[in-house]
C-alpha cells in the first residue's frame, strides 16, 4: 500500500478491512493531530482501514493556515477517495476536523462516491459572525452525515448546527460533546468511540 501521493498514514485492522475511512485535518494542523490519530485507531479496532492524510496546502508548506487553496484541497480529497476505492471493495467513508471536514463535505456535495461523512467541529461560521454561515452546499449532500461537535465551540452553537444539518437531504446525527470547544477535548467522553459508533450505524442501515 503506497499512500505517498496523498501524504497518508494507514492504521490497519486485523484481517481484511470492512472498508476504508479517510480523515484529514483542520486549518492549522496536519495528519498527526492527536484527535485524528485517536479516531483512526478506533476505526481500525472496528475492522476498518483508516487513513489520515495531509491536504495539498499542508504538503506544500509545513506550517500556517490554508490560503486560497480550497480548489486544490478539494482536488486532493477527490484523489484520496479515488485511491481508497482501489484499496477496498467495501464502503468508503470520509471526513475530517474543522476545515478538513468542510472541504470533504464540499466534495461530497459534488457527488463523490462515499458511504457516509464524518465531520468533527464543522466550522459553521467564523467565531462571532453567525451571519457568515457556510451552508450553501449542504443541500447537495446525499450521504448520511455524522457531526461531532462541542457545546462550547465558537465556530457554531449546537442549535445553529442542528438547523444546518436539517438542510442535508440524507440522514444526519449530531453528537454533542458537553463542554468541549473546537478541539473537542473532553475528560469524560470518548469522542472517537461515539463518532465511530454513530457512523457504523449509518453504514449498517444502508447495507453497504
Amino acid at each position: 500500500m503506497n499512500l505517498d501521493e496523498i501524504a497518508g498514514i494507514a492504521h490497519e485492522p486485523d484481517g481484511t478491512p470492512t472498508g476504508v475511512v479517510l480523515l484529514t485535518h483542520g486549518a492549522g494542523g496536519n495528519r498527526d493531530a492527536p484527535l485524528i490519530v485517536r479516531i483512526c485507531d478506533e476505526w481500525a479496532r472496528h475492522g476498518w482501514l483508516a487513513i489520515r492524510y495531509n491536504l495539498p496546502y499542508r504538503r506544500r508548506r509545513p506550517k500556517g493556515p490554508p490560503s486560497n487553496s480550497a480548489a486544490s484541497d478539494q482536488a486532493g480529497i477527490v484523489e484520496a477517495i479515488e485511491l481508497a476505492h482501489t484499496l477496498t471493495d467495501g464502503p468508503v467513508i470520509a471526513g475530517g476536523h474543522s476545515y478538513g471536514g468542510r472541504m470533504t463535505s464540499m466534495v461530497a456535495a459534488q457527488g463523490a462516491d462515499l458511504a457516509a461523512l464524518t465531520l468533527f467541529s464543522y466550522p459553521l461560521h467564523p467565531p462571532g459572525k453567525p451571519e457568515r454561515a457556510r451552508t450553501e452546499h449542504l443541500g447537495q449532500i446525499k450521504v448520511p452525515t455524522v457531526f461531532t461537535h462541542g457545546t462550547a465551540d465558537p465556530f457554531g452553537s449546537i442549535d445553529e448546527l442542528t438547523a444546518a444539518a436539517q438542510l442535508i437531504p440524507a440522514p444526519t446525527e449530531l453528537i454533542e460533546i458537553t463542554g468541549a470547544r473546537h478541539d473537542l477535548g473532553s475528560k469524560t467522553l470518548d469522542v472517537p468511540a461515539l463518532a465511530v459508533a454513530a457512523a457504523l450505524v449509518f453504514v449498517a442501515r444502508s447495507g453497504t
